[in-house]
């Protein structure tokens, strides 16, 4: 099948190499040249994502199939309708469906309307009055998020991005004032955690749960990015989450799925949860219409070989077989190498030079994001994040060592967050979690018995196995 790919990252590289391993003869429309996707595709061609009107054109001139759609923003500008048009099916929702990332306004509305639980406390302020009086309802901390697409890095947290309510009053207002909207919400105080889910007309399905990590710098410090790396567990679920979390965050997203169907809103594609794991269960931090970056990376690299295409083209399609729906029960972890600054002021054209080969035979896959290439083994850095390196192995800080063990591999300035997917980054979690679950209880110690998912071998693993 002739399979088309919107998007040039290192999401996108982890959708066309799933692609190819089936077999599936891949195409790409992307701003920039990815040595990655370059390396995979037939035919590539610079053309910008969101230009619908170009992308239908190169899909139409290579006789294109079928089509996934990676960055939000083509999804906002609606190129998933514009294909669906001329008759290529696409794994993405059209521009009114997408608004559920798009929009934070329109999804807590849409979910509000609809009786959809698991949903924080929010207020839409539409005046800088209304801002001052929804700031005073909050009896604690709270969140203010522009309502609009920010790559993930538009989110400002009471306690970690700003101290007093005034200042965050001030930000809100702010975005008002330049004619944005903005949505206020209370603040969380738990583990967050990612589900994504294949969505079309014949249900939802799961992948496995992932844990993101946006922040900049090590202990979870520094600014919100597009994330620095993330890792997902052998049993599929998390060190802090159980199979009945889980199974309530995918609830919320099988209720989101039923609203856009009762609002007349055709979505195939991806559905992303983010979460919050609280006392109250898990909250909805946000909905996203694709795969996470990095969490797609983990997800991609999991799924068992043969069947993407097929799978893939089901979604598109409206009709998923659940057999298709399988992914390799191994522990993964992802490390995103970005310039020295990021987040705040990278260092944009450092050299990177790196051996694949020795890599690989570290048990790591490499994934290229937005870097240059110069040479056979050698890109230069933008200012947004290079390179993702994914670790496998049976147990989350295995998978992390063996990616620790292949930056060894890498020559150049960059840098990298070490504490992902470490035994005392993972302890430090579940503790919290914990201490949050039973409030003035002293945490029990490592190793702490984790369930198993119904899907799961029947003897349920413990902790220190599947950390590592």
């Amino acid at each position: 099948m002739r399979f088309l790919v919107v998007g040039g990252g290192a999401r996108e590289h982890a959708i066309a190499a799933a692609l190819h391993r089936a077999e599936a003869a891949v195409f790409v429309v992307s701003s920039n040249a990815n040595p990655g996707l370059e390396r995979l595709a037939t035919v590539s061609a610079r053309v910008d994502p969101t230009d619908a009107v170009r992308v239908v054109e190169f899909a139409r001139a290579q006789r294109i199939e079928a089509a996934i759609i990676g960055p939000e923003g083509p999804l906002a500008t609606g190129v998933g309708d514009a294909l669906r048009a001329v008759n290529i099916p696409t794994v993405g929702p059209g521009q009114a469906a997408a608004q559920i990332e798009s929009s934070k306004w329109f999804c807590r509305e849409l979910l509000l309307k609809h009786g959809v639980g698991g949903q924080p406390k929010f207020v839409i302020p539409t005046t800088v009055e209304e801002v001052d009086r929804a700031v005073a309802e909050f009896a604690g901390p709270f969140v203010v998020k522009p309502s609009a697409l920010t790559a993930g890095k538009g989110v400002w947290v009471q306690g970690s991005d700003f101290q007093d309510p005034k200042e965050g009053a001030v930000h809100a207002k702010s975005i008002l004032l330049q004619g944005g909207s903005v949505v206020l919400e209370e603040k969380l105080e738990g583990e967050e955690f990612s589900l994504m889910a294949f969505v079309t007309d014949s249900g939802v399905y799961p992948m496995p749960a992932v844990q993101d990590f946006k922040r900049a710098l090590e202990g979870n410090q520094g600014g919100n990015t597009g994330g620095m790396g993330s890792y997902t567990q052998r049993d599929h679920l998390l060190p802090f989450l159980s199979p009945a979390d889980r199974d309530r965050a995918l609830g919320t997203m099988e209720k989101t799925a039923a609203a856009l169907r009762a609002e007349g809103l055709s979505y195939r594609g991806i559905l992303y949860g983010g979460f919050m794991l609280t006392s109250r269960g898990p909250l909805l931090l946000e909905f996203n219409a694709r795969f996470g970056d990095p969490e797609g990376i983990n997800v991609l690299t999991l799924y068992e070989e043969g069947d993407f295409e097929e799978l893939l083209y089901g979604v598109a399609t409206g009709r998923v077989d659940p057999n298709l729906v399988r992914f390799r029960r191994r522990a993964t972890v992802v490390k995103y190498l970005v310039p020295p600054g990021y987040g705040d002021r990278p260092q944009v054209g450092g050299i990177l030079e790196l051996d694949p080969g020795r890599i690989e035979a570290e048990g790591v896959h490499v994934f290229y994001g937005s870097v240059q290439e110069v040479g056979p083994s050698a890109v230069k850095l933008s200012s947004s994040r290079g390179i993702a390196l994914i670790g496998e192995a049976s147990a989350i800080h295995e998978a992390g060592v063996r990616v620790e063990a292949a930056l060894k591999s890498v020559k150049g300035s960059y840098y990298v967050r070490h504490d992902i997917g470490t035994k005392e980054d993972l302890a430090r979690r579940m503790e919290h979690m914990r201490a949050i679950l039973s409030p003035g209880a002293k945490p029990s110690p490592i190793p702490l018995s984790v369930a198993a998912p119904s899907a799961a071998p029947s003897s349920a693993a413990s902790a220190d196995e599947l950390i590592g």
